[in-house]
């Protein structure tokens, strides 16, 4: 096979998840100042889903063919000039980034300084659902300074970036709520949620007050922004996609309107913000949730399971 090419997932449409193949794209070279990563694993994104639907066509353009893949863990292959922090070989992971995608292939460029060093004895193939618990440790510890003995709620507890927050915000020492399917309130318990509810049986305002409520979801943010107790703060990493103009309408009024800013952010993690999650997993707070691993042949497989929902961590794919 000719080694200037490289497998990768792709969509020449915007569609359901059976849009996606495996076809053969350029095998990128690291310009000055980038590594070339050779990937082992990446891990399925929200934000993904919705660029391959079309709905955030406005930010990625409607070229095709397009990419998917955010995240990556895998080894350093080959360095561009003046790339500085990691060497050839180093165990690397990290974010291609805010809105690029790319990650689903045999290789991917990036930045050095956008990368970190995955712990000893960690398996690549399970450290690929962890990068997304960047946006957990800047949510908790940056936007909300979430202080011990503070009450937060996580909404979406169960998925990528809410099972991190669950185990992140027990070990900065708050008491935990996470809100999550009843399939998988066992699972919330187990990463450390002191309180696990059904989001489904029980509405927001039976709830109680929160210091700090942490959102995955991006709707209802009015019904949960009404949980804040005085001094209390709300971020969201998500927007409410069927209604985007009112929803981010919505989050921008909360600085000046009612009780409590809902503070919304993407995440873009570098160098830093990787190694402290690489310290958090050293010292025992912070482990990987894998619910299920697929190969890169079945990356619509993936996609379609995170669509229907459920999901118990982060699924994750292999690419050998």
């Amino acid at each position: 096979m000719d080694d200037r090419t490289m497998r990768a997932v792709l969509f020449d449409r915007f569609g359901g998840p059976e849009v996606l193949y495996v076809g053969r794209v350029p095998r990128p070279e690291p310009a000055p100042g980038e590594a070339l990563v050779r990937v082992r694993a990446f891990s399925v994104n929200g934000g993904e889903l919705a660029a391959r639907s079309g709905r955030l066509r406005l930010f990625t353009g409607q070229r095709f063919p397009q990419r998917v893949g955010l995240d990556f863990t895998g080894e350093v292959a080959a360095l561009g000039a003046g790339a500085t922090g990691v060497a050839v070989g180093d165990r690397v992971w990290g974010v291609v980034g805010r809105t690029a995608f790319g990650s689903a292939a045999e290789y991917v460029t990036v930045r050095a300084g956008r990368l970190g060093r995955v712990p000893d004895g960690l398996d690549l193939v399970a450290a690929a659902a962890l990068p997304v618990a960047t946006t957990a440790v800047t949510a908790l510890r940056d936007k909300a300074r979430l202080r011990p003995g503070e009450r937060l709620l996580v909404r979406g507890a169960a998925g990528g970036v809410g099972n991190a927050a669950v185990q992140l915000g027990r070990a900065y020492g708050a008491e935990v709520t996470a809100l999550a399917r009843a399939a998988n309130l066992n699972f919330v318990r187990t990463l450390g949620a002191h309180h696990a509810i059904d989001h489904r049986s029980v509405p927001p305002g039976e709830l109680g007050l929160f210091d700090v409520v942490l959102d995955t979801a991006g709707t209802d943010l009015r019904a949960f922004r009404r949980l804040l107790a005085p001094g209390g703060r709300m971020v969201t990493i998500a927007f409410d996609l069927a209604r985007p103009a009112a929803s981010l309408g919505y989050i921008a009024a909360s600085a000046v309107h009612g009780r409590g800013r809902v503070r919304f952010f993407s995440g873009d993690p570098g160098r830093a913000l990787l190694d402290e999650l690489a310290a958090r997993v050293a010292e025992g707070v912070l482990r990987p949730a894998v619910d299920r691993c697929f190969p890169l042949e079945e990356t619509a497989a993936a996609h379609r399971a995170l669509e229907a929902g459920g999901v118990r961590g982060k699924y994750v794919v292999r690419v050998d």
